[in-house]
């Protein structure tokens, strides 16, 4: 019976050589922890999450000083009771949830390599095995670019990589601008090129169906990203959904089952994209996929390709992976050591027990924060 020793934690952070602005966020650094679980018989678990920057501190504090003795000597090969075992971190009503469910997402990340190792199996052929890829979008169009930089990104993606589609940050700007600026996107791609837009709760919800009335006759949007502001609701969703013919997707900012269950429920999405880095994990990740499944709701992932990727390409009704370009995320381009070549826009899945990743430790070396 493999049990859990000690728990390794190396928290990175890379600053990055533009200020990305999304609608009303702003990101100045990369950040990543990568989280190590190590086992009486000698097998490592590893993985890498959380993207948080000012509070990775916090994530780091809840897993050392709270988690790591209440998962010490727990079978490494029981990742449902281990979750549950870390439940208790959650129940500080002093502080904010998320940031202890990022702190579970890390070591039950970790917890599932260790599991495919001992197995032997890829974590995508033991969470069901539909696919051994899962085809890829990007995410730019940020806010601050020049036309020519866009011109450069949209090659970059659709060009140089093959991506099959972009997400397109919106939001921020009146809808007439947002639209034009993704008509100019639009014409300077092939025509399959898929365009997701994502207004990271900008918009009012007249302001989300004007823009739709801008973009009708020329895009055709795969689905539009959390269109409305957070006070709306679940309601404000719903009703871009309806009045304005869209697929609607959300969910990154929920951080359980429960709300994406209250969601779903309410008819507010087609498409979830549920974040296991920020919602405890792939274990939770995967309960909301089979609720996902009952509701005939599709599959996404917010960010973290490195995790999303076994996760989506395990179950029928996952859709796209999605990086950002290396400027935007250093980590994903660099840290993956045994990342291959895109394939007609899909990222191929290591076939390695575990999550498969390598991690290049000279990158590590150069970014870590705590040495």
């Amino acid at each position: 019976m493999p049990t859990i020793e000690r728990i390794e934690t190396i928290p990175l952070r890379v600053p990055l050589k533009h200020l990305y602005k999304g609608s009303y966020y702003k990101m100045r650094n990369r950040c990543t922890i990568i989280t190590r679980i190590h086992t009486s018989d000698g097998v490592v678990g590893q993985s890498y999450n959380a993207d948080t920057d000012e509070e990775q501190h916090e994530v780091l504090s809840i897993i050392h000083d709270e988690i790591a003795p209440l998962v010490a000597g727990l079978d490494v090969t029981e990742p449902e009771r281990v979750w549950h075992s870390m439940i208790p971190v959650t129940l500080d009503q002093l502080r904010d949830r998320a940031i202890p469910m990022q702190a579970i997402a890390c070591v039950d990340s970790a917890v599932w390599d260790a599991m495919g190792k001992v197995a032997g199996l890829p974590l995508w052929k033991l969470w069901g095995g539909f696919r051994d890829r899962i085809p890829t979008i990007a995410i730019g169009g940020y806010y601050g670019s020049s036309e020519e930089d866009l011109e450069r990104e949209l090659e970059f993606f659709s060009g140089t990589h093959g991506l099959v589609g972009m997400k397109f940050k919106i939001g921020a700007r009146p809808p007439a601008e947002d639209a034009a600026r993704l008509l100019f996107a639009r014409d300077r791609v092939p025509d399959d090129f898929i365009f997701v837009v994502d207004a990271n709760q900008g918009y009012t919800v007249p302001e989300a169906l004007a823009f739709l009335d801008f973009i009708r006759d020329e895009v055709n949007l795969r689905w539009f990203e959390e269109p409305t502001r957070w006070h709306a609701d679940w309601r404000g969703l719903r009703d871009v959904r309806l009045r304005g013919n869209v697929n609607v997707a959300a969910g990154q900012s929920e951080i359980s089952r429960v709300g994406m269950r209250e969601m779903m429920l309410n008819g507010a999405i087609d498409v979830c994209n549920y974040d296991a880095s920020w919602g405890g994990g792939p274990t939770e990740w995967r309960r909301v996929a089979a609720l996902a499944a009952s509701f005939e709701v599709q599959l996404g992932h917010h960010e973290e390709a490195q995790v999303a990727a076994p996760l989506l390409a395990s179950v029928p009704h996952g859709t796209y992976a999605e990086v950002f370009s290396p400027n935007r995320d250093p980590i994903f381009w660099n840290l993956l050591a045994n990342r291959g070549d895109f394939v007609d826009g899909n990222l191929l899945l290591p076939t390695a027990p575990g999550f498969g990743w390598e991690l290049d430790e000279d990158f590590i070396a150069q970014y870590r924060v705590d040495s």
